[in-house]
């Protein structure tokens, strides 16, 4: 299973759910995991996943707000090289970009490393879902979606429950789990 942890994160920044994923290796047998289900690293306690969410919500804002806003030139994207503008470099047509000011932020939409990629994707309501997968694993963009799908029909229209609370909810565990291993 490519899926190690998922964080979900409320809009204030507050850890909402987590859950982490038992790893196997080549023999069948399950390994101590650790580190958002990580293999061979330390384990991570509950205040550990509050920091960490936190921390990610901060730096989530700051990204959002340093990110430029670019949309491409409507000349750059006709294949008429009379349409684009002139570089200045002997004549040659060049394609730019320029800043739009109401363009959408998005903040980090995604992170890798050689041990695993971050996947964030961010409700319009402002909750956020962090997918931790191996990085080989195609589609994870198509996979937090789907998440976010199950998550909006077990939690967000569970009466019970109100934004911001955390998740504790059955259904929305048995869900999640039959999403990700029945792929």
């Amino acid at each position: 299973m490519p899926v190690f942890a998922l964080l979900i994160i409320s809009k204030a920044g507050s850890l909402i759910y987590h859950k982490t994923f038992p790893t196997s290796n080549p023999s069948g047998s399950q390994p101590a995991t650790g580190t958002l289900g990580l293999p061979g690293t330390t384990t991570l306690t509950t205040n550990d996943y509050l920091v960490l969410a936190g921390t990610f919500h901060g730096v989530h804002a700051i990204t959002k707000n340093v990110t430029p806003k670019f949309a491409a030139n409507a000349a750059s994207s006709t294949d008429d090289p009379s349409a684009s503008t002139m570089n200045g470099t002997g004549g040659k047509a060049s394609k730019f970009r320029y800043p739009v000011p109401d363009a959408p932020v998005t903040g980090i939409e995604s992170m890798e490393s050689s041990f695993f990629r971050l996947t964030v994707f961010q409700s319009l309501t402002g909750t956020k879902f962090l997918l931790f997968t191996d990085p080989s694993m195609p589609n994870t963009e198509g996979l937090i979606k789907g998440i976010y799908e199950r998550f909006a029909d077990h939690v967000c229209k569970n009466p019970f429950w109100h934004i911001d609370n955390p998740v504790r909810i059955e259904g929305w565990d048995r869900a999640l789990s039959q999403f990700l291993f029945r792929r």
